[in-house]
């Protein structure tokens, strides 16, 4: 991690800061996507702060970093979130230089001793609360009903909130923008387009598959295949468990190094997780027992937070979104973690962000049209059609829908099924294609058919 460390310096050693170009100039010898990688990285830890737009931007060390006519201050944690005398204790601690706190490696026994259903992070009335907090009123409905219902609101907060604490500067609008018309942000880098789009086909992978999946290793390395698609320097690590050491920025926690040692840890931690009934208890776990075993080369936070929803997704409970969240907060819990072994940080401010996104659900909950049963039925058949007309666009349209009906959709049904299918395929774009399993360059040549 040398480079990376000569990055932050030539960082540190200019006042007025430097652009990704000339970082590249000074440092030959990393790529230009690794070079981002790091800059993001730099600013998820609160190292470096970025300014201007496009050709403009420039990375400032965040001690000369200016804003207005203020220099800015060393990151905080924010006064505004409650925290235990528990956590003042864990904060006073990982506040500290780096070099005052004692190197600690992985401690197995943080995670054998814990017993499903009988060691509890989060205590029962904490719990109770939570749920009180998260209720939608569908806890009877198939898994995944609430999580169908407002997937387009989903999608866009948790793939910019999620995004944001890794350093990504799309605003909520230009994910927006992102997800829901496939337009990318001027001026913003290609690795920050990718994680939006990552987050976004992650989610849909949960969100569609909420009544089969579990925490086992098919769900768990398929979530990050889908988070890292494209983002790492080899994409052979890409949703698989880490096959070499890694470090963690602006910590003295070194994870386990040995593949086969951190295959037999994750194994635990899945069964673990899968033997845990409260969804709640589920959710934090995976929160921060992933992130801790750091089982993947990098983009474990990212799927950690994803994995936290998996269990409020399925029991129909609100999402959490980390909306609001601030990084410092955030990374602050998962040192106390690393460093510690201890979870009162992070719980606090797991309670006060799940607060935080059920108030924004709750608020739209009224607004929320109920699913349509026959869209809810046979979703699976019309995301089929849908592909089968797209795959062939040689074929008459109306032709493939109608027999692909006549095979899977009762008769009385198929007259509405058939209309919701035209009104999907005419407002189908690039931004939801892999909703439906279609590749661009597919989508692409349909809709050239089409106009021909």
């Amino acid at each position: 991690m040398h480079a990376l460390t000569d990055l932050l310096q030539s960082i540190q050693d200019a006042p007025g800061g430097l652009s990704l170009a000339d970082l590249l100039t000074q440092h030959p010898d990393i790529a230009r996507r690794t070079a981002q990688r790091w800059v993001s990285q730099l600013i998820a830890d609160g190292r470096i702060v970025a300014r201007g737009e496009g050709r403009a931007r420039r990375y400032l060390a965040v001690k000369t970093a200016i804003v207005g006519d203020t220099e800015a201050k060393r990151d905080m944690f924010p006064g505004y979130i409650p925290v235990s005398a528990d956590s003042r204790d864990i904060l006073a601690y990982v506040d500290q230089p780096i070099e005052a706190r004692k190197p600690v490696g992985y401690q197995q026994d943080f995670l054998e001793a814990y017993q499903p259903n009988q060691t509890w992070y989060l205590p029962e009335p904490l719990r109770r609360q939570l749920r009180k907090m998260g209720d939608t009123g569908q806890a009877q409905l198939p898994a995944g009903t609430y999580g169908r219902a407002i997937l387009n609101r989903l999608l866009i907060d948790l793939s910019w909130a999620s995004s944001h604490l890794e350093g990504n500067t799309y605003t909520r609008l230009d994910t927006r923008e992102l997800i829901e018309h496939g337009r990318a942000a001027q001026g913003k880098a290609a690795i920050e387009t990718q994680m939006i789009l990552n987050h976004r086909a992650a989610i849909e992978l949960l969100i569609e598959n909420a009544d089969t999946v579990e925490f086992n290793r098919y769900t768990l390395l398929n979530l990050h295949s889908a988070l890292a698609e494209n983002l790492l320097p080899n994409p052979a690590d890409e949703g698989r468990v880490r096959q070499h050491a890694v470090e963690i920025g602006q910590s003295v926690y070194r994870p386990l190094s040995v593949p086969t040692q951190i295959s037999e840890m994750l194994d635990m931690v899945l069964e673990k997780a899968c033997q845990i009934d409260d969804p709640f208890e589920q959710s934090f776990f995976a929160m921060v027992h992933l992130p801790y075993l750091q089982p993947f080369a990098d983009v474990n936070k990212r799927t950690s937070r994803l994995a936290a929803n998996l269990p409020l997704i399925q029991a129909n409970l609100c999402p959490l979104t980390f909306l609001d969240v601030p990084d410092q907060a955030y990374n602050r819990g998962v040192l106390g973690v690393y460093e510690l072994t201890r979870t009162e940080l992070l719980r606090d401010l797991y309670v006060w962000a799940y607060e935080r996104s059920t108030q924004e659900y709750l608020a739209i909950k009224q607004d929320l049209a109920e699913p349509d049963p026959l869209r809810l039925a046979y979703r699976d058949v019309i995301k089929q059609v849908i592909r089968d007309v797209v795959k062939h666009p040689n074929q008459e349209a109306l032709a493939v829908i109608q027999q692909n009906l006549e095979q899977q959709v009762a008769e009385a049904d198929r007259g509405d099924i058939e209309a919701l299918v035209i009104d999907e395929l005419r407002r189908l774009h690039e931004g939801v294609l892999a909703r439906y399993g279609l590749r661009p360059s597919e989508f692409v040549q349909w809709k050239t058919r089409q106009s021909q």
